[in-house]
């Protein structure tokens, strides 16, 4: 079967970091994928939508028009920032923008992607973070979204279940841009002490690859050495 037959995996904050990584992985095992984001794709694919996630009305508009046009057989929702400070030195726009885009934007993609999915008993992987887990000081928008995506994906995966997969990915930092903007103080101190964003996406494609009536529920995967975990 070419990668044409098969209905390709929906991946958000596609065209960088860990989204772009986890399209190249999808490619490399003969799955098409298509894709939302701000910037279009560097990488050939199926199709794609500038969209901001933060935007949950257009979001699910571009989720129904990709799936539409295209089929589903998956979802993976790797869009994500951060605005690293304390409570009350983050803007109310920064700090309400980290939980839009983050949790917000999870529940849009899922939400319009649900009815594709659950005619082929596709999947979804949220990605989460170990700070979903463990809370961390000067990280507030970011903990409360992401613990928020934890609570939504366990909650959604009672809700689906026999229908559509759900698994929640757990990972701990990558070397990816997403510290590139950072203070000082809130860089990690030993970079190579961050996964490679493609190990991470070999995870996800190993879930997104379970036979039927196999759950991946939740997976944590991480540096050896990182700070965050457990």
């Amino acid at each position: 079967m070419s990668t044409q037959d098969k209905p390709p995996v929906l991946v958000s904050g596609g065209a960088s970091g860990l989204g772009a990584a986890v399209v190249a992985a999808l490619r490399d095992a003969g799955t098409p994928a298509v894709v939302l984001d701000k910037q279009a794709p560097s990488a050939e694919v199926l199709g794609f939508r500038l969209v901001d996630v933060s935007d949950s009305a257009a979001t699910e508009e571009a989720v129904r028009s990709l799936a539409e046009e295209h089929g589903l057989s998956g979802v993976v929702t790797a869009a994500g920032i951060d605005s690293c400070g304390p409570l009350t030195e983050v803007s109310t726009s920064d700090w309400e923008r980290v939980v839009r885009v983050n949790l917000m934007g999870t529940a849009a993609v899922v939400r319009a992607a649900v009815p594709y999915l659950e005619r082929v008993k596709g999947r979804v992987v949220t990605v989460a973070s170990t700070l979903g887990l463990r809370p961390a000081g000067d990280a507030t928008a970011y903990c409360a979204a992401k613990f928020g995506v934890v609570g939504f994906t366990r909650a959604l995966a009672m809700e689906l279940a026999g229908r559509v997969g759900v698994t929640l990915l757990v990972p701990g930092g990558m070397r990816t841009a997403f510290f590139d903007d950072r203070a000082d103080q809130y860089l990690p101190p030993d970079r190579s002490k961050l996964n490679p964003p493609e190990r991470v996406a070999a995870n996800i494609v190993h879930v997104l690859g379970q036979p039927e009536g196999c759950e991946v529920r939740e997976l944590v995967v991480c540096h050896e050495s990182e700070p965050s975990w457990p």
